[in-house]
């Protein structure tokens, strides 16, 4: 499930699904751009903070949704789906109110992707930043190495996407994929501190925020164009990976 709690002017969206280290499916994206709608529509709002509960940020999307996917990944019920995980964090990345991710444990895949969504990150020293696409057989998807490449360059992209490397959290402050490292325990008090600072003025907050992301949102390409240029190569190595 999704916690949406508001205090002092702050969203703070949880991913609560300990069970499967906060693995995306249909239903949690859907409940996630829910959390992400009723915090916009509420005036008093000022930022908004996601982070993971159970010690892990998130996992991915949950592996029996992909698998599911790739035995027709064309056929329209199922492409729409995995479009549904893309919504998540997109979605992210479309809040009227600066953003903040609170790192701790494991960001893998699509769970990378929900942290770059965001405006900053906080991220425990420990983390593990993970692109692990290939390792699973499966083409990155989601508009994931212009995510990369938008916040690091093209090397980290290069580096984590294709070549598998681990991202430590204290690594990803010197790439640029983070802004502060902390001990976990630290990380999410430290990104309400932040998080307090603009939704002190909520109006004044989303108008800021809307001139940073105009000019220098990421990805480089339109993310509705990165993400067309990832899927069809994604929905073939889930079809492939299937058997089909």
């Amino acid at each position: 499930m999704i916690d949406l709690e508001i205090s002092e002017g702050v969203a703070f969206i949880t991913l609560n699904a300990p069970a499967t280290r906060n693995a995306l499916n249909n239903e949690l994206a859907a409940q996630f751009v829910a959390a992400c709608d009723e915090a916009d529509r509420d005036p008093s709002v000022g930022a908004a903070v996601i982070r993971g509960a159970g010690g892990t940020f998130c996992s991915g999307a949950e592996r029996g949704h992909l698998d599911d996917v790739g035995r027709d990944p064309v056929e329209e019920s199922r492409y729409e789906s995995l479009g549904g995980i893309y919504r998540a964090f997109t979605r992210v990345g479309q809040l009227e109110v600066p953003s903040i991710a609170a790192v701790r444990g494991a960001a893998v895949g699509a769970g990378i992707n929900l942290a770059l969504a965001t405006d900053l990150r906080i991220v425990a020293e420990d983390a593990r930043l993970i692109s692990g696409f290939l390792r699973i057989g499966l083409h990155p998807g989601g508009g994931h190495f212009g995510l990369l490449a938008g916040r690091a360059g093209a090397e980290a992209a290069a580096a984590a996407g294709i070549f598998g490397e681990e991202i430590s959290g204290l690594r990803a402050v010197q790439l640029g994929l983070a802004w502060e490292a902390l001990p976990s325990e630290q990380v999410e008090e430290r990104a309400a501190e932040l998080a307090r600072r603009p939704a002190r003025d909520p109006r004044l907050a989303r108008k800021a925020t809307a001139s940073l992301r105009t000019e220098l949102g990421p990805p480089r390409l339109p993310w509705p164009a990165a993400l067309e240029v990832e899927r069809g190569a994604q929905l073939w190595s889930l079809r492939r990976r299937a058997g089909q």
